[in-house]
C-alpha cells in the first residue's frame, strides 16, 4: 500500500498533531507523517515530532518582507518532504488565497465547533454565551474563506450545566483527537474529496 505523505502545520504543542502521529503508526493506516512545520521556533510540538523521528522545520513570518514570500518558502519546505496532504493542527495564521489554492483539496483543518456555527476564535466561550445545548468539532477542507470549507467529519458533545470554557474545551478535545485521524484516513484513501465545483 502506497501511503499518502502528510505534513502538519502547528504553532504550539500540537495535541492534534500527536493524535495523527499515533494513528499513522498503525500498519494499515493509509498515510504517513513526513514532516511538521511551525511558524514559531519554540513550539513544543516540534520537539514531540522530532522525538518520533519526524522531520521538523520552523519559519518565522517576521523574517520575510511580504507574506507571499513566507508562504512560498513554506510550500518549498512541504514539497521537499514530498507532501501529498497538509493538516493544520493549531496553526495560528490566516493563510493567503494563493497558498490555499495550491493545496486545495489536499489541506484540512480541525476546528472546535460544529461548523458553520462559530467560525473563528473563542468558540467555547461563544457557545456558552449563547446557551447552546450541544457543541463539538469539525474537520473540514481548507478554502480561502475562514472555516468555510466543506466538512468531512463532525463530532458532538453535550453542553453540561456548570460547564466553563475549559471543561467544554477538554471534552471537545477528546473528540478532536478521535475524528481528525479518521478524517485524514478518509482523505488519504480517497473516501473524502472536495467537491469539483470548488476547484
Amino acid at each position: 500500500m502506497k501511503k499518502a505523505k502528510v505534513a502538519i502545520l502547528i504553532s504550539g504543542r500540537g495535541s492534534n498533531m500527536s493524535a495523527l502521529i499515533e494513528a499513522a503508526k498503525a500498519p494499515d493506516y493509509p498515510a504517513e507523517i513526513v514532516g511538521v512545520l511551525s511558524n514559531k521556533a519554540a513550539a513544543p510540538g516540534l520537539d514531540i515530532a522530532a522525538s518520533h523521528g519526524i522531520a521538523t522545520a520552523s519559519l518565522a513570518q517576521s523574517k520575510f518582507p511580504i507574506r507571499e514570500m513566507f508562504e512560498d518558502t513554506m510550500t518549498q519546505i512541504l514539497e521537499s518532504w514530498g507532501t501529498d496532504i497538509v493538516c493544520l493542527a493549531g496553526f495560528m495564521r490566516i493563510l493567503d488565497e494563493s497558498f490555499v489554492d495550491h493545496w486545495l483539496g489536499r489541506m484540512i483543518n480541525i476546528h472546535p465547533s460544529l461548523l458553520p456555527t462559530y467560525k473563528g476564535l473563542h468558540t467555547h466561550e461563544r457557545a456558552l454565551a449563547d446557551g447552546a445545548t450541544e457543541h463539538g468539532c469539525s474537520v473540514h477542507f481548507v478554502t480561502p474563506g475562514l472555516d468555510e470549507g466543506p466538512v468531512i467529519l463532525q463530532a458532538k458533545v453535550p453542553v453540561l450545566a456548570g460547564d466553563t470554557a475549559a471543561t467544554l474545551s477538554a471534552r471537545v478535545l477528546v473528540e478532536e483527537h478521535r475524528i481528525y485521524p479518521e478524517a485524514l484516513r478518509m482523505l488519504a484513501n480517497g473516501m473524502a474529496r472536495i467537491p469539483a465545483t470548488l476547484h
